[in-house]
């Protein structure tokens, strides 16, 4: 698979783009268990046409991630692309449009998946994003506003027409947000019309090697995107990718592997923020992984766990997990 002029093996896995997730630092560590490509957290196009430092800082990348994607929003043309324009200039190696954020600050606002309510716009948005830079612009979405305006298929045809070198669709509605489960039969739909001939890149509820296997075999999309099963577990992407490889699912680590894991990701953030941002930007990760599933009477450690606010402390803390 080929996206602009980067090449992808076979069976290639991507870490989508997470707001407040995918900072610089768990990008390398994903990119370190065999993510084939990374994206930035999602960047408002408002707020970075008006040099909003918060949001200019998304703008760090390292030649250490590449092939990495940077992702911007908006509803309005002119401001995307200008936001298109200075992403150029930080030099990633695709430029994807998000289409699909489903929460309510962005959709309610027309922008994200608010866009799939309004299409003629998102398809001019892409038309003049595609025009204004030279590297390739890529499109994430939705199948589609409810279960009753499911677009996609027609939608993807029109997009393509844009010029977009690739297309990432996620397999709910806006208005199912996160919930129930991702439909991939669309976007199978999609990718096995006929009239489409730009990659395919399947996302929703990839949360396994078995069921990334699955979405290449039976929907015979052309990459998968993981998200949400990778916050506090960056090693999925070994484990997909050996078994995409090898039909092995690798063996288990002891604990204290997956710790130290956790502890490396905790002290990368601080390290590129300060010790109090680094640890609330990592309580996300640990709150989420699922190392910690399934050991009893694990609540209290949880919010001990959370409310750790020194490095000593936190780490002090995950030591003692290996005796509970």
């Amino acid at each position: 698979m080929q996206i602009g002029t980067t090449t992808f093996d076979k069976y290639p896995v991507f870490l989508a783009p997470m707001e407040d997730v995918t900072d610089i630092s768990f990008r390398l560590l994903c990119k370190d268990f065999g993510a084939d490509m990374v994206y930035t957290e999602f960047i408002s196009s408002d707020a970075l046409i008006r040099h909003i430092n918060k949001t200019q800082a998304k703008l760090e990348v390292s030649d250490e991630e590449r092939p990495v994607a940077m992702q911007i929003y908006g509803k309005e043309t002119d401001a995307m692309v200008e936001a298109a324009r200075i992403c150029e200039e930080a030099r990633p190696d695709i430029l994807d449009l998000n289409f699909g954020c489903p929460v309510k600050k962005v959709a309610s606002k027309g922008a994200g998946a608010g866009m799939l309510r309004n299409p003629e716009q998102m398809l001019a948005i892409t038309r003049e994003v595609v025009k204004a830079v030279r590297i390739p612009v890529t499109v994430k979405t939705r199948l589609g506003w409810d279960n009753d305006s499911k677009i996609i298929v027609d939608l993807a045809e029109r997009l393509q027409d844009c010029g977009i070198a690739a297309l990432t669709i996620h397999g709910r509605t806006r208005a199912q947000m996160y919930s129930g489960e991702a439909d991939w039969t669309l976007i199978g739909e999609v990718k096995n019309n006929p009239r489409m001939y730009i990659p395919i890149i399947g996302n929703g509820d990839i949360n396994s090697p078995e069921k990334c296997k699955e979405a290449f075999d039976r929907f015979g999309v052309d990459a998968v995107m993981v998200g949400r099963a990778s916050i506090g577990c960056p090693w999925i992407f070994k484990e997909i990718k050996t078994f995409l490889h090898t039909g092995i699912i690798p063996e288990k680590e002891p604990f204290a592997y997956y710790l130290e894991i956790l502890k490396k990701q905790v002290l990368q953030s601080v390290n590129r923020l300060d010790e109090r941002r680094g640890i609330l930007h990592s309580r996300r990760h640990i709150a989420a992984s699922p190392l910690f599933k399934g050991i009893s009477d694990f609540k209290p450690m949880k919010v001990a766990l959370l409310r750790a606010d020194t490095v000593e402390e936190l780490f002090g803390l995950m030591d003692e997990i290996k005796t509970i």
